[in-house]
């Protein structure tokens, strides 16, 4: 079966994004004091550990940006080969246990009965009110089984294939370590790696083996499973918190340098323009953004062929208008830090002796600030993924139709007013979303130990 490749804007992005980072660890090697200190931030267990969660994030992003478009049967007497109106992912293909078992409505975690009663009709014609069967949560149970049973069987199994390939994995690693030599990564925090990596690779093996009979996390309101709609989401939580930070850095840094040493009329002119944006209350104009938008998607529906093309247009477009509306932070510290290090004797000496702007800025002030921006990096990162889903709660977030926090979150707004509460579809968007937020906050905090001048040696 030949599938249809299709490639979105953010598809494009991710791994632009992807192969930048890579050749930017590739590059560190030309760098020695850059080395040093990002090597002391992957000495440290923690900072360790929460790299290799933001990495296993970025690879479920990865694969769910690698689209296609399966193809539909020919019609009779004709040889053009038309294609399916709905884009899929790898991800999907991966997890497609998961996806393809949709039940009716509500059922909690691990159950095989329905959440809610219905009218059900017996063989002897008699009406009566139960919660019936779920059509493929627990369909292979004999009558004997139960669920509890089952489940730590399977867990076992899990269990014993997960610890398998995360042997195996150790092995290859040690055999790698070996061929390039042991002195040469002395220093990692091995233990940490194995312990993290065989983490991540038994819930994952887990997840694929249990999730194809139940639903770990169940279903939300028209059946889909809610664990898959979590993990469905990573890539909206990653790109969203990369994509808005890169836009905002730029803008922030620039003028905020540029403000802190050139003073006078530029100072004033940053001043007066970040201060004005920052008196409009940001939520109103992100959300008036967004309106636009919106407006201009329903005027120009002849350039969105599919409803994947028009969700990433506007999830695109809520990046750049995040981004826009974001870098006024950051740009008040790096202007003030400026200010405070073009003073020093030797960048008064520079000019003195007529070393040009753009040499003092690239040699002297920008080194110094460097710690600021890489700390700024991973906590905004952290902000946007919250700000998205605080913004599809309130509806001015990403289109409906793709899977985010932020939607799961703005679903779940009735369930948990019902009687009793259905509390695992928000239970799962903030754990996913705890996680990264985590990681990646945990990881700012070893970036900032390296790199703050105060504090490297």
């Amino acid at each position: 079966m030949t599938v249809k490749p299709v490639l979105l804007w953010s598809d494009w992005l991710i791994f632009l994004l992807v192969l930048t980072l890579i050749l930017f660890f590739i590059n560190l090697g030309k760098n020695p004091v850059a080395r040093k200190r990002w090597r002391s931030v992957f000495a440290s267990r923690v900072g360790m550990a929460s790299f290799l969660v933001i990495v296993f994030y970025v690879l479920i992003a990865l694969l769910d940006s690698m689209h296609f478009r399966y193809p539909l049967d020919k019609l009779e007497g004709s040889d053009e080969q038309h294609y399916s109106q709905e884009v899929n992912s790898l991800l999907d293909v991966v997890l497609e246990d998961l996806r393809g078992h949709d039940e009716k409505t509500y059922s909690s975690p691990f159950a095989i009965h329905s959440f809610s009663k219905e009218n059900r009709t017996l063989e002897n014609g008699q009406v009566v009110r139960d919660y019936p069967r779920l059509e493929y949560a627990g369909s292979h149970l004999r009558k004997h089984e139960t669920v509890g049973s089952d489940v730590f069987e399977r867990s076992m199994n899990a269990l014993v294939v997960g610890l398998g390939i995360a042997l195996v994995l150790a092995l290859l690693i040690q055999l790698l370590r070996r061929l390039t030599g042991k002195q040469a990564s002395a220093w990692l925090p091995w233990k940490t790696v194995y312990l993290t990596l065989g983490g991540l690779i038994l819930v994952t093996v887990w997840i694929l083996q249990v999730g194809g009979y139940y639903h770990i996390l169940g279903t939300n309101k028209v059946g889909q499973d809610v664990l898959f709609q979590a993990i469905k989401a990573v890539r909206t939580g990653v790109l969203i918190g990369t994509l808005a930070t890169l836009i905002t850095l730029p803008i922030a840094v620039i003028l905020g340098i540029a403000a802190g040493y050139f003073k006078g009329l530029i100072d004033d002119v940053v001043q007066y323009i970040y201060t004005t944006l920052s008196s409009i209350p940001g939520i109103l104009l992100i959300a008036a953004s967004v309106l636009l938008i919106d407006v201009y998607i329903e005027t120009h529906a002849e350039q969105f062929r599919l409803s994947a093309e028009r969700a990433d247009f506007q999830f695109l477009a809520l990046c750049f208008i995040l981004g826009m509306t974001s870098w006024t932070g950051l740009c008040r510290l790096l202007r003030a830090e400026t200010l405070k290090v073009s003073q020093l004797d030797y960048v008064q000496a520079a000019r003195a002796f007529g070393v040009s702007h753009s040499r003092i800025i690239g040699k002297h002030i920008l080194p110094n600030v460097t710690h600021i921006v890489l700390i700024a990096l991973v906590l905004d990162f952290s902000g946007f993924v919250l700000a998205e889903a605080v913004l599809s709660y309130i509806g001015v977030g990403v289109d409906p139709s793709m899977a985010s926090w932020g939607n799961m979150i703005n679903e779940a707004r009735a369930e948990l007013s019902r009687e009793p509460v259905v509390w695992w579809s928000v239970s799962a968007a903030f754990v996913m979303m705890f996680v990264l937020v985590l990681a990646a906050n945990l990881f700012a905090d070893r970036v900032r130990d390296a790199f703050d001048p105060r504090t490297v040696n």
